[in-house]
């Protein structure tokens, strides 16, 4: 089992994540772009204490950057919507 630290590299906060919470009580995490649903699915339950209903990913794909003169691209990143039991909430979330 991989490490549940490593998978789940951080929450994504944006107005569209908060307003899915809001309606859905759904959460949204950058993961590993290697790791699995149910890799996702035991590091929220084992970092949170939470139980975990559904989990959706997608990869987000790259993006091209410019910075003056220097072109670049964004490294393709995957994200994670974990919807959780009812009651169950993730206090980092909560503000």
């Amino acid at each position: 089992m991989r490490d549940q630290y490593r998978t789940i590299v951080r929450p994504v906060v944006t107005e569209k994540s908060s307003a899915r919470y809001g309606s859905l009580k759904e959460y949204a995490f950058e993961a590993r772009t290697d790791a699995t649903k149910q890799e996702i699915r035991e590091a929220v339950e084992s970092l949170f204490d939470v139980r975990v209903v559904q989990v959706r990913t997608l990869l987000q794909p790259s993006k091209r950057r410019t910075r003056g003169r220097s072109a670049g691209r964004v490294p393709r990143w995957k994200k994670a919507y974990v919807r959780l039991h009812e009651g169950d909430e993730i206090e980092i979330f909560e503000g």
